[in-house]
C-alpha cells in the first residue's frame, strides 16, 4: 500500500490523499488550497491534470479545503474519464453549492483583475459548467454502510462529528496478498458541537491517518465559550449600543453560531435584538444542513423547528441581494451580523468590517481558525489598521476569538480517540 499526501501536509488545506494498492488507485479527497498569498499559484501548480487514471474517489466533506479542486476532473480535455465520487447524501447536496460559489468567486476575481491590468492571462481554475459536469458523478451511500467501488476494495462512511455529512472512511484493501484496513479519519469534530450528531466510534484498522489541525492544543470549554459570548454581546449591544460583527465559514459554523445563540437567548442568558446572516452560500448551506434532520443534533433540529414556526427569541432574517446587505450597513447599533467569508479574504463580510471596525462601540467575533497571511489572522494579531477595498481603515472595534467553536477535535479529544484503537492485524486474502 501506498500512501502520496498531495497537500494538507504540513498545513491545513488543500486535503487530498493518493493511495495506490495491488490493482487499485483512488482519491481521498481534492481539496483547495486556502489562505495568504501564496494559495492562488499553490492551486494553479496542483496536482488534478498529473494523477493519471483514477479508479474512484472518496470526499469525506464539502468544505472547499477538501472538495474545492474536483471540477478540475470535469475539464473538457478529461472528456468521459471522470471517476465516480463516493460521499454521503448530506455532502453530495452541498457539493454542488459550496462549488458553484467556488466557481462564481473565480470568475468575479477574474473580471476584477482583467479591469486592472488590461492583457490579463487568469483564468478560472473552473466554471459553472465544470461543476454541473462533475455533480453528475457523486454517488451518496448511507453512513456505516459497506460498498464496493472498485472489486478489489471496499469501504465503510463513518459519522465524523465535523459539519452535516462529514465522514471517516473505513477502507479495506488487499495489499500484498493480505486484507488490510486503512482509516482515514477526515475532519473530526468535538462531541460538544451543537449542530451535528457525536461521531460514531472508531473501528479496528491496520493504517491511520488521521488530522491534527489542533493536535497541540485543546479547546475552551463550551461553558467558558458561552460565557465569553454573553459578555461581549451584552457590552457592544447593550452598553455601548454598537453591533457586532461575526466572520464565519458559510457551511458549518454560520449554523452553529445560530443555534448557540438560540441555546443562549432561549435560556434567557441573552439579549440579541436582531440577527442577520449577509451570506446566500449561508443560506443556502443552511437549507441543506437543516434537511438531514437525521445527521445533526437534536439541539440544532430544535432551532429549526422553532424557525419553522416562527417562534425565534430573536428576530433572523437572510440577506439575499447586494441592496439588502449594503442597507445593513446603514445600522448603527444592535444588531449582530454573521457574513462570510471565516477569514476575511472576501465576501461581504470585508464591508461591514469596512462600516464597524473604525467604531469604538462595536465588535468583531471570530468564531473559526484564521491562516497566517489573511485579513482575519492580521486583525486577531492586533493590527492597528487594516487595508479595505484601497482604504486603510483604522481598528477601533473590539476583536475577540470564541476558543471553543471550533470543529475540529483538540488535543486530548484526537489523543483518547485513538488511543485504544485495536489493529485489524492484516489477514491472507484467501
Amino acid at each position: 500500500m501506498k500512501l502520496k499526501f498531495l497537500g494538507a501536509a504540513a498545513e491545513v488545506t488543500g486535503s487530498c490523499l493518493l493511495v495506490e494498492s495491488d490493482g487499485v488507485r483512488f482519491l481521498v479527497d481534492c481539496g483547495m488550497f486556502q489562505g495568504g498569498r501564496d494559495a492562488a499559484p499553490k492551486n494553479r501548480r496542483a496536482y488534478v491534470r498529473e494523477l493519471g487514471p483514477l479508479d474512484f474517489v472518496l470526499l469525506t466533506h464539502a468544505h472547499i479545503d477538501h472538495c474545492g479542486l474536483l471540477p478540475r476532473f470535469a475539464l473538457p480535455r478529461h472528456g468521459s474519464g471522470l471517476p465516480a465520487i463516493y460521499c454521503t447524501k448530506p455532502t453530495a447536496d452541498l457539493v454542488p453549492v459550496m462549488l458553484a460559489d467556488s466557481a462564481f468567486v473565480q470568475s468575479r476575481s477574474v473580471a476584477r483583475a482583467g479591469r486592472r491590468r488590461a492583457a490579463a492571462t487568469e483564468t478560472p481554475l473552473y466554471t459553472a459548467d465544470d461543476v454541473r459536469r462533475l455533480a453528475t458523478r457523486l454517488a451518496a451511500v448511507p453512513y456505516g454502510v459497506e460498498f464496493r467501488p472498485h472489486p478489489l476494495a471496499s469501504v465503510r462512511l463513518l459519522n465524523a462529528g465535523h459539519i452535516v455529512g462529514a465522514a471517516s472512511a473505513e477502507i479495506r484493501l488487499v495489499d500484498g496478498g493480505r486484507r488490510r484496513t486503512l482509516l482515514v479519519s477526515g475532519d473530526l469534530g468535538e462531541n460538544s458541537a451543537l449542530l451535528v450528531r457525536d461521531r460514531d466510534p472508531p473501528p479496528a484498522a491496520d493504517v491511520l491517518v488521521v488530522e491534527s489541525t489542533y493536535g497541540d492544543r485543546n479547546h475552551r470549554s463550551l461553558e467558558d465559550t458561552e460565557n465569553e459570548l454573553i459578555e461581549v454581546m451584552h457590552e457592544a449591544l447593550h452598553e455601548r449600543h454598537g453591533n457586532v460583527v461575526v466572520p464565519a465559514f458559510a457551511l458549518g459554523r454560520a449554523q452553529e453560531f445560530i443555534v448557540l445563540l438560540y441555546r443562549l437567548a432561549r435560556a434567557g442568558r441573552i439579549r440579541v435584538p436582531l440577527v442577520f446572516v449577509d451570506s446566500p452560500l449561508a443560506r443556502q448551506a443552511a437549507e441543506v444542513t437543516f434537511a438531514h434532520l437525521d445527521a445533526i443534533d437534536e439541539e440544532a433540529a430544535e432551532f429549526h423547528r422553532a424557525e419553522r414556526a416562527r417562534k425565534l427569541p430573536f428576530t433572523l432574517r437572510y440577506t439575499e441581494s447586494v441592496e439588502d446587505s449594503m442597507f445593513l450597513n446603514s445600522i448603527r447599533g444592535g444588531a449582530v451580523i454573521i457574513a462570510a467569508s471565516g477569514m476575511c479574504e472576501a465576501g461581504r463580510v470585508r464591508h461591514h468590517l469596512r462600516h464597524n471596525l473604525p467604531r469604538r462601540e462595536c465588535a468583531v467575533m471570530f468564531t473559526g481558525f484564521q491562516a497566517v497571511g489573511t485579513l482575519g489572522r492580521r486583525i486577531v494579531d492586533g493590527a492597528r489598521s487594516v487595508q479595505l477595498f484601497g482604504e486603510t481603515v483604522p481598528v477601533a472595534a473590539s476583536v475577540h476569538t470564541l476558543g471553543g467553536l471550533s470543529a475540529h477535535a483538540g488535543q486530548e479529544t484526537t489523543a483518547n480517540r485513538w488511543r485504544r484503537i485495536r489493529s485489524a492485524r492484516g489477514s491472507p486474502a484467501s
